[in-house]
């Protein structure tokens, strides 16, 4: 698959990257933004916001049927950041509470809990879910 760059109004390229629907393309989505929050300065987030994709790669390997996804970072601000993996599918994501037994549903705990806020935008074709992170004084 092939890494793509844009310019945006920030001054700062928006990266993204096609990949297929599968576990593996987490470990290439982490690299994507990892890459892109150090080349920013923003490596005090790196870990959060490859955590971060990590689990919404995951989210759509498990709940979608989609063969392609897209991981997409953008830089908003001077100190913030949006990580998002779009999929064909127009279901939006939950977030749960899981149970001590629950083998699964705390990805998206775990990105609320790392995340500025996050969200997501449907489209006539599926959908991008959203995390911002937020370099500096603390994440909020």
């Amino acid at each position: 698959m092939t890494v793509s760059a844009t310019a945006r109004p920030t001054g700062h390229p928006g990266y993204s990257e096609t990949l297929p629907c599968t576990a593996e393309s987490a470990e290439s989505a982490r690299r994507l933004v990892r890459a892109a929050l150090v080349a920013w300065g923003m490596k005090p987030v790196a870990d959060d916001g490859a955590l971060i994709v990590t689990e919404l790669v995951a989210n759509a390997v498990r709940h979608t049927e989609a063969r392609h996804i897209r991981v997409v970072v953008e830089r908003t601000s001077d100190e913030r950041v949006r990580v998002g993996v779009a999929d064909k599918s127009r279901v939006a994501p939950q977030l749960r509470h899981a149970s001590d037994s629950d083998v699964h549903g705390r990805g998206l705990t775990l990105v609320d809990a790392l995340a500025t806020r996050w969200w997501t935008d449907l489209r006539p074709w599926g959908k991008c879910v959203w995390a911002e992170l937020r370099a500096g004084n603390g994440r909020r």
